[in-house]
């Protein structure tokens, strides 16, 4: 989600273009075990447009897709000031998804609080009256539409509600799974909005299991604040 930030900044100040078509080889996969449908249908590389680099990120949590779009940004190092730039502090984007698929201990460098990332999502107008950022419908409405996670914040609500989200998963370890997280904002039926982040860390406990608890906070937010309350 930052590195898709990123590059919209990018793009309303015209340094890139939406629909630029940007070349991915082989050389740009992450490994097998980590997701990307875009390596899947693409063993061989292609060209994609920025566009649907970022809808492939949000939407489908495609690791290859979010490593070439950090390459694009112009690195790490950009993605961090960039959340200087809109004044986050606790998100730090150090490595690639293929860096971190070759080293356990690497996904550790990479880390958020949840109130960074509240503040993240913020930042995108979700929490507000007005759009803030360059971009955020785009952003939003992929966030919308994003595939994996079903069973976190999404997972006891019901059907219709809208719920903006971004998933984290890591691998898992001698029987440990070192992230299972959901971030987004979750339409009320008051018409109020609810900034959420749940991240289960370093957890013995199988998927169903942690995203459950995901799931059950997710609904008791729901049911505390639906009945009125502020933004």
């Amino acid at each position: 989600l930052p590195i898709a930030m990123a590059v919209m900044e990018q793009i309303k100040r015209g340094e890139l273009d939406l629909d630029e078509k940007i070349g991915v080889t082989k050389e740009d996969m992450v490994r097998q075990g980590q997701r990307s449908p875009l390596r899947d249908a693409n063993p061989n590389g292609g060209e994609f447009t920025i566009r649907e680099l970022i809808r492939l990120s949000l939407v489908e949590s495609d690791g290859t897709a979010s490593d070439v779009l950090m390459r694009v940004a112009g690195g790490a190092n950009e993605i961090q000031s960039y959340l200087s730039l809109i004044g986050i502090q606790d998100i730090k984007v150090v490595n690639t998804e293929k860096e971190i698929g070759k080293d356990w201990q690497t996904q550790y460098e990479n880390w958020a609080t949840p109130i960074a990332s509240i503040e993240l999502v913020d930042s995108l107008g979700g929490l507000s009256e007005h759009i803030l950022l360059e971009g955020s419908p785009l952003i939003l409405n992929n966030m919308l539409e994003s595939k994996p996670g079903q069973n976190r914040l999404k997972g006891r609500l019901p059907a219709e509600a809208l719920v903006y989200h971004k998933t984290g998963t890591s691998g898992t370890q001698n029987g440990i799974t070192g992230a299972t997280n959901d971030i987004g904002i979750i339409w009320l039926p008051n018409g109020n909005r609810l900034g959420i982040a749940v991240f289960v860390s370093d957890s013995p406990a199988d998927e169903k299991t942690r995203e459950a608890v995901i799931a059950k906070i997710a609904k008791a937010c729901w049911d505390k604040w639906s009945a009125g309350g502020t933004n």
